[in-house]
């Protein structure tokens, strides 16, 4: 399936009950339910197009598995543990015989229409200008428009400030210092919103996006929130790779809470906090980053590598914090398009990956950190090298290699005693950093 081009195409269950697909090619189909996003599926020639009643069938299940997930009566939404699925598989077959399922996923679907004049948008972005523009477009074109745009321009030269003269809304912010983190804490600082969300110059938001997480954060028991994020577009054997065989930003089309308990029933193994979400789409409370501090500045793009948000997550976990995964809440996100940019791009979220596990273990001495690194990462190494081989994945091998070494230059930071005795900065009450 990796060998041609794969269309990204978007089917709404609700108006769709034929498939125009000619069936002469591979498709990779997002389905949704007006504005709430179903589920997706990669597909071989000979399986398309889809049939009427099969279009009924994916309504029909991901319908139900929106209901017992989204469902108050069965303590919505779901816990980010490994008790979620089978709670959601014992009431799946009831739902699946509701004679309402349209008209509750007509309720799911309605828009939001919440306010977002609480929530301060920060994108950061580093000699990137044609993509940064996309990105802003999508951005000063939410339905509902949030209180503040701040492009943090990472670069040298400040060369975003002519791409952010397009916009009038937008703030432009110049931070030399290089780093992601460093970038984020700068726009957390410049930022006057109670919320402050955070995307990516490689994205593009659905117009709901500002409008989901304002929904999202009237439960105030959230200190932080993630999204889905979607392919953009599966054009190169890069994009498809990362997409199909190393599952892209995840594939969950459900809500799950992540709180303590989730940290402490995987802690003995490296707490899985990597599984929250990405970076690309995430979204926190002020007071969060004033009580646990900022982004850990040694890691990140730029610095360790990557890993910065789920660091944080794992600090804001382990302090007792609650961070909400909502599906409905979508950004569009462009892949990698050259295999050359993929390895690298694995290299360094390994690395980082390392670097965070390291920083995990520092503050809260939690040895699954270190078990993970030394026991789970060689694992999944050999793993995936003897799946590769048995399958004949093209391209992963050279992934995956570049995965190994990555995991090999994060080993350093375990012997370099000055980087380990940093932490991250804080956030006073005011604002300010520290």
């Amino acid at each position: 399936m990796t060998a041609q081009s794969l269309p990204v195409r978007h089917i709404d269950l609700s108006t769709t009950h034929k498939d125009t697909h000619g069936g002469d090619a591979a498709a990779f189909s997002v389905f949704w339910w007006k504005d709430l996003p179903l589920g997706m599926r990669a597909s071989l020639p000979e399986e398309l197009p889809f049939g009427e009643a099969q279009l009924r069938q994916f309504a029909a299940e991901f319908g139900a598995a929106q209901l017992a997930a989204r469902s108050p009566t069965l303590g919505a939404p779901l816990r980010a543990t490994f008790e979620g699925r089978p709670k959601q598989a014992l009431i799946l077959a009831h739902l699946l015989g509701a004679d309402n399922l349209v008209d509750q996923l007509d309720r799911l679907a309605a828009p939001s229409g919440m306010s977002a004049q609480d929530i301060s948008v920060v994108i950061c972005t580093r000699d990137r200008g044609e993509a940064l523009a996309g990105c802003l477009k999508s951005v000063t074109t939410q339905q509902t428009p949030p209180s503040e745009i701040i492009v943090v321009d990472n670069s040298v030269d400040g060369n975003a400030k002519s791409i952010c003269r397009r916009f009038p809304e937008i703030r432009h912010v110049h931070e030399p210092r290089p780093g992601l983190s460093v970038a984020r804490n700068a726009g957390i600082r410049a930022s006057c919103g109670e919320i402050i969300a955070f995307t990516d110059d490689d994205v593009e938001l659905h117009p709901s996006w500002t409008a989901e997480v304002g929904r999202a954060f009237l439960d105030e028991s959230i200190d932080a929130l993630t999204g889905l994020v979607l392919p953009a577009q599966l054009d190169t054997p890069a994009q498809r790779i990362f997409q199909l065989d190393m599952g892209g930003f995840g594939t969950t089309f459900v809500p799950l809470r992540f709180d303590h308990r989730f940290l402490e029933e995987t802690r003995p193994h490296g707490a899985h906090v990597w599984k929250i979400g990405a970076g690309a789409n995430m979204a926190f409370r002020r007071k969060m980053f004033e009580r646990i501090g900022l982004f850990d500045e040694r890691l990140g793009a730029g610095a360790a590598g990557c890993s910065e948000d789920s660091e944080l997550w794992y600090r804001m976990l382990a302090n007792g914090g609650v961070c909400l995964y909502e599906p409905r809440a979508v950004v569009f996100h462009h892949h990698r398009r050259e295999l050359s940019e993929l390895r690298q791009q694995m290299r360094s979220y390994m690395r980082g990956h390392v670097a965070a596990l390291v920083a995990q273990y520092d503050e809260f001495g939690d040895r699954g950190n270190l078990v993970r690194i030394f026991g789970q990462l060689p694992i999944y190494f050999l793993r995936t090298f003897l799946k590769g081989l048995l399958e004949g994945r093209n391209g992963r091998p050279e992934t995956l290699t570049a995965e190994v070494a990555g995991w090999t230059a994060g080993l350093q930071f375990l012997f370099r005693s000055g980087w380990r005795r940093q932490r991250a900065p804080r956030l006073s009450a005011g604002g300010a950093g520290q």
